[in-house]
């Protein structure tokens, strides 16, 4: 059986979540652990928590075999990537890494302010080694 993973790059607003839908799968993505009673709570000090609870929950689906996962994130740098390719070794996951690009007039749903916006995109790392 083969197995894949999809890491979905993207500012947000670019439609990783909706690709990841289109792709079917497990989907996970740091996001999530900011959903409260059906909002979304942004808090900046839990980011790290929140990532590393993606990384696990997708580590869980690769040790059941998961045929097809995706990760929808920002992942901006190479350092955030490792840890899925990491994972993918492991566990003997063919990756594909996209770059989602808002050029269909996407909504920024979360409301990221555009200084942060800004600052993603001048990280953001398109070509890696």
């Amino acid at each position: 059986m083969k197995k894949h993973l999809f890491l979905l790059r993207g500012l947000p607003g670019t439609g990783k979540s909706t690709l990841s839908q289109s792709i079917g799968g497990k989907n996970f993505e740091a996001d999530s652990y900011f959903m409260k009673t059906g909002k979304y709570e942004f808090d900046a000090s839990k980011l790290g928590v929140a990532h590393k609870i993606c990384q696990e929950s997708c580590r869980d689906a690769m040790k059941d075999s998961e045929p097809i996962i995706t990760i929808s994130n920002t992942l901006t740098t190479e350092r955030e990537l490792n840890d899925y390719y990491k994972l993918a070794n492991e566990f003997g996951y063919t990756v594909f890494s996209l770059i989602v690009e808002n050029r269909h007039g996407g909504v920024n749903v979360h409301n990221v302010p555009e200084e942060a916006l800004e600052r993603m995109e001048g990280r953001f790392v398109t070509k890696l080694r």
